[in-house]
């Protein structure tokens, strides 16, 4: 019902690709001001709690939503005493009042608590793997500028976005995805291609995402690395997570910005 068991786990466990993330999107949305006037709109497949507006609405690190959501005096709080609690928080932070966020995931309860405490400009609980889309989520959906994902990609595959992406005709927004090396990413790059979108990988370019949380993960993550043809890093074999970053968008937008002129090498956080 709330973040903070959540919270408590991932920490143990150095979870840190939001904090990773954030500087990359940041600088996605400030390059999209040059095609977008307005508010830019974001959609954040697997949103969680909300932790990806959190770091990009506030000036907030992903050890801050750590430190606020395991603080002692909160462990006895109900879930709506928690939800009010929030509420007070976040709206007393001054807010990039430039960009509202839509979340997207399979899990209710997390995304009717980031929507509630207002971390969320609106929520869809959908598992789009194996649903529809309502009508008003299609609605809401032709407003989004930057489709950005953190961690879904293999739970979500091709099926997911080929549903996002019928829904999004005229406007083509930009996908920003950071994916772990273990699960390919092929089927989603051929479905975007579909829709006319060119996809650019960041080269040379890895992301923690956490440390692996048992003996048996990291033995059965080198192994999908290794049946993928893929020679696991240093950081892998030590047991960590890597992630690498995809920006797809239209042919036009890509040809104007290559990706490596939009993020160039050595400003971006290497694993």
């Amino acid at each position: 019902a709330d973040p903070r068991a959540y919270c408590r786990e991932l920490k143990k466990f150095g979870y840190k690709i939001p904090g990773v993330a954030k500087p990359i999107f940041e600088r996605l949305i400030a390059c999209m001001r040059r095609y977008r006037h307005g508010t830019v709109c974001l959609l954040d497949l697997g949103c969680s709690y909300g932790v990806n507006a959190a770091l990009l609405k506030h000036d907030l690190s992903i050890a801050d939503l750590y430190h606020h959501w395991g603080q002692r005096e909160l462990a006895s709080a109900t879930p709506q005493e928690l939800m009010d609690y929030d509420k007070r928080f976040f709206g007393s932070l001054d807010e990039n009042r430039d960009i509202e966020v839509i979340g997207l995931d399979v899990a209710d309860n997390a995304v009717a608590f980031a929507e509630k405490a207002g971390l969320l400009d609106d929520g869809l609980a959908i598992n789009l793997e194996n649903e529809a889309l309502t009508d008003r989520a299609r609605a809401r959906l032709e407003t989004v500028d930057l489709v950005m994902s953190t961690g879904c990609v293999g739970y979500v595959t091709e099926k997911s976005f080929d549903k996002l992406l019928a829904t999004f005709r005229g406007r083509k927004p930009w996908i920003a995805n950071f994916v772990l090396r273990v699960f390919p990413f092929d089927p989603i790059e051929e479905a975007l291609k579909r829709y006319g979108y060119v996809t650019e990988k960041l080269e040379g370019e890895t992301f923690v995402q956490r440390e692996c949380g048992t003996a048996e993960e990291h033995r059965q993550m080198l192994d999908k690395l290794r049946q993928r043809r893929i020679e696991p890093m240093e950081k892998e074999v030590g047991g960590h997570l890597l992630a690498e970053f995809y920006l797809s968008r239209p042919k036009a937008d890509a040809l104007m910005d290559p990706i490596r002129r939009l993020l160039p090498t050595g400003e971006m956080q290497d694993a």
